[in-house]
C-alpha cells in the first residue's frame, strides 16, 4: 500500500492528492467473526479509512504480564483485514483512549499504583507505559503503511489539550517512544477546538473533533496550524447513553448537512462512530463531574452502522453525502442481517451468588475492607464480610463506596449504598451480637474522562456501626470472567431459595442461529451471559432494555443462557427478539 505524507495544503498518498474518509469502529467491541462484515460496510459507505483506539488494559491485564492477541484481541488479523478490504487504518494506541471505555483503556493494575499520576512524565506511569509500548509496537510495524501495510498514521495519546495536565515532556516521551519503536508514519493529535493550543505538539499534525459548527471549528484549526491539510479527527455523529438518562440521538439531517460543510470544506473527516459496538461484559466506563454516571452497555452511539451491523438512514445519507465528493462503489446499501426471535425461555436453575462467592474466588482478611485494586482485580463485585457487635437497631456507616453497596445482614437484604447519590449511610436492624454482615460492592465501571482516572473500586475508609469501627474482614474478590465454579443445586435447598442476588440458568435449543436481542422484562439489575459470553449489564433504570446477542455466540442445538440478578425478578423467564429496546429518545 502507498505511503501517506503530509504537505502545505493536504495529504499526498503514494504522490497523489488523498482526502482521508474515515470511521471509527472498535475491534474490541465487535463479536471478531463480524470484523469483515463490518469493514466491508465501511467501504460501501464511501470509506476509504478506519479509525482504531487500542485498549491497553485488555491487551496487558497483568502488570509485568505479557501481550495478549488472541481471539477478540488478535489486532494483527483485523488490521489484516482491514487491508484485505481495501481500507487504509489511523490508529490510536493510547496509552490513554478515553472512548467511554473503563478507565479509558488504563490497566486497573495501573492505578493501584499508590501516588500516580497517570498522562504524565511520571515515573510510576511511564515506565509500565514504556514496557507496554516495548511490546506492542513490534506487533504493529508490519501494518504500517511504509512496510506495505494499512495503517497510514498513528495518534499521539488522546484529546490531551482536555486534561488539564499540559506535560509537554509526557507528550515528548510518547513521540519519542513511538519513533524509536519503528512507527515512522505521520503523527497527529486530536483535540477539541478550545484545548488546541495545550494538546497539540511542535511538529506534529493536529486534527480538530466537533460535533456541529464545521467552519468555525476549522478556522480555529488553522489559526493553530497555519499550513498543512485541514481534518476532523473526531465528528461526533452520535453519542453515548448513560443508566437513567434517554438513548441520545442526533437529528440525521444535521449530522448530514455537518458531514457536507467539512467535505466542501475540503478537509479530511473521521466519524465518530462509524459502527459503536458493545461494551461486552464489564467494559464501560463512566464519567464523574460532581456526580457519578456510568456508561450502558450499548454502544450503538446513534451510528451510520447500528449496534448489530444494520445501516440505518444515516448511513444512507452519509453515502450520498460522500458520493459528491468521492467515488462511492457501484453496490446497493447491504440489507439487514438476519435475526432470531424465541419467546418464553425459562431460567429455571438458581444459585445464590452470596453462597457460592468462595468457589468463585479466594477470600483474604484484613483490618479493613480492600479495595479491588489492593486484590488484584479489575472488573466485577467484591464481597465484605465481618460481624457485627451487638444487637439492636443503628446506622452504618462507610467512608466511600465505589460504586454501589448491597448490605447484607444474616444473608437477609437491608438496603442498598450508591455512589451516584452519594450514599454512606444506612440504617439497620442487628439481630444479635456476632450477626454476619455482608456488603457486595459492583465495580459499575471506572471513570474514563476528565481529573477522575484513578478510580480505585470497593470500599475505602472506616467502616462503623453505631460509631463503632468495624474490623476483622474478609475480602473475596468476584471478577466473574467465568462462570464455571458456579453450581446449581438443584435440590430445593436453602440456598436455591435464598434471599439476594442469584444466577438463573437456563436453555434455548436453536436450529438457525442468528443475532438477537436479548429482553428481561420484570427483571431489575445485573449482568448476563449466552454460552460463556458476557453480554453486558443491564438495569431497569433504563435507558437501555434489551442486550444485543451476536450471532456467532449462538449454535444449532442447545444454548445456555445465564443471568445473575442482583435483586429480584417477577419470574424466571427471558426472550430473545429480533429488535433492540435502547429506550426513548433523548
Amino acid at each position: 500500500m502507498p505511503e501517506l505524507t503530509i504537505t502545505d495544503d493536504g495529504f499526498r498518498l503514494g504522490g497523489d492528492p488523498f482526502r482521508i474518509i474515515s470511521g471509527s469502529l472498535h475491534y474490541f467491541r465487535i463479536h471478531p467473526e463480524q470484523w469483515a462484515d463490518r469493514l466491508r460496510k465501511a467501504r460501501l459507505m464511501g470509506l476509504n479509512t478506519v479509525d482504531v483506539y487500542i485498549p491497553w488494559n485488555l491487551h496487558q491485564p497483568r502488570r509485568g504480564g505479557p501481550l495478549v492477541l488472541e481471539e477478540g484481541l488478535n489486532l494483527p488479523r483485523f488490521l489484516e483485514l482491514a487491508a484485505a478490504e481495501g481500507l487504509y487504518v489511523l490508529l490510536r494506541p493510547g496509552p490513554y483512549i478515553c472512548a467511554e471505555w473503563e478507565a479509558g483503556g488504563l490497566p486497573a493494575w495501573l492505578l493501584a499504583e499508590p501516588g500516580i499520576r497517570p498522562r504524565t512524565a511520571d515515573p510510576l506511569y511511564q515506565e509500565p507505559v514504556d514496557r507496554y509500548f516495548e511490546l506492542l509496537l513490534p506487533h504493529l510495524r508490519p501494518y504500517l503503511a511504509t512496510a506495505s501495510g494499512p495503517v497510514l498514521a498513528v495518534q499521539v495519546e488522546n484529546e490531551y489539550g482536555a486534561s488539564g495536565l499540559r506535560d509537554r515532556a509526557h507528550l515528548d516521551r510518547l513521540v519519542t517512544l513511538l519513533r524509536k519503536g519503528g512507527v515512522d508514519v505521520p503523527l497527529f493529535t486530536s483535540d477539541q477546538a478550545r484545548d488546541l493550543a495545550d494538546g497539540g505538539i511542535p511538529g506534529i499534525l493536529r486534527t480538530v473533533n466537533f460535533g456541529r459548527g464545521a467552519s468555525e471549528h476549522l478556522r480555529t484549526l488553522r489559526e493553530h496550524q497555519p499550513r498543512g491539510p485541514l481534518m476532523c479527527g473526531e465528528f461526533w455523529a452520535g453519542w453515548f447513553d448513560r443508566w437513567g438518562g434517554g438513548h441520545k440521538r442526533r437529528r440525521d439531517a444535521e449530522v448530514r448537512d455537518t458531514l457536507d460543510e467539512i467535505l466542501a470544506a475540503g478537509a479530511s473527516v473521521n466519524i465518530y462512530m462509524f459502527h459503536g459496538g458493545t461494551n461486552f461484559g464489564f467494559t464501560n466506563g463512566a464519567n464523574d463531574k460532581g456526580h457519578y454516571r456510568p456508561t450502558i452497555t450499548s454502544y450503538d452511539y446513534d451510528a451510520p452502522l447500528d449496534e448489530a451491523g444494520d445501516p440505518t438512514a444515516k448511513y444512507r445519507l452519509f453515502r450520498d453525502t460522500i458520493a459528491r465528493y468521492a467515488d462511492v462503489p457501484d453496490a446497493p446499501v447491504p440489507a439487514p442481517g438476519a435475526k432470531l426471535n424465541r419467546e418464553g425461555i425459562r431460567l429455571p436453575q438458581r444459585a445464590s451468588l452470596l453462597a457460592q462467592a468462595d468457589r468463585l474466588g479466594s477470600a483474604r482478611r484484613s483490618d479493613h475492607p480492600l479495595t479491588m485494586e489492593e486484590l488484584a482485580q479489575a472488573f466485577g463485585f467484591v464481597r465484605y464480610e465481618t460481624a457485627l457487635p451487638a444487637a439492636g437497631d443503628g446506622v452504618l456507616t462507610i467512608g466511600e463506596v465505589h460504586d454501589r453497596a448491597q448490605v447484607f445482614v444474616d444473608g437477609q437484604p437491608v438496603g442498598t449504598l450508591e455512589r451516584e447519590n452519594h450514599d454512606r449511610a444506612l440504617g439497620l436492624r442487628s439481630p444479635a451480637a456476632g450477626a454476619l454482615l455482608t456488603i457486595l460492592v459492583e465495580n459499575q465501571g471506572r471513570v474514563n474522562y476528565g481529573a477522575g482516572l484513578r478510580d480505585w473500586k470497593g470500599i475505602a475508609g472506616t467502616v462503623a456501626f453505631n460509631g463503632e469501627p468495624l474490623t476483622d474482614w474478609t475480602s473475596t474478590p468476584l471478577p466473574l470472567d467465568t462462570l464455571d465454579a458456579v453450581s446449581y443445586p438443584g435440590d430445593g435447598s436453602a440456598e436455591e431459595k435464598a434471599a439476594g442476588p442469584a444466577f438463573f440458568r437456563g436453555t434455548v435449543e436453536l436450529t438457525d442461529p442468528a443475532d438477537t436481542f436479548l429482553h428481561l422484562p420484570g427483571w431489575t439489575k445485573g449482568s448476563a451471559w449466552v454460552n460463556g459470553c458476557p453480554l453486558g449489564r443491564y438495569w431497569s433504570r433504563g435507558p437501555q432494555k434489551s442486550l444485543y446477542v451476536p450471532g456467532p455466540v449462538l449454535r444449532g442445538g442447545v444454548n445456555e443462557i445465564v443471568v445473575l440478578e442482583l435483586h429480584g425478578a417477577q419470574g424466571d423467564t427471558v426472550h430473545l427478539r429480533d429488535a433492540p429496546d435502547l429506550g426513548p429518545a433523548e
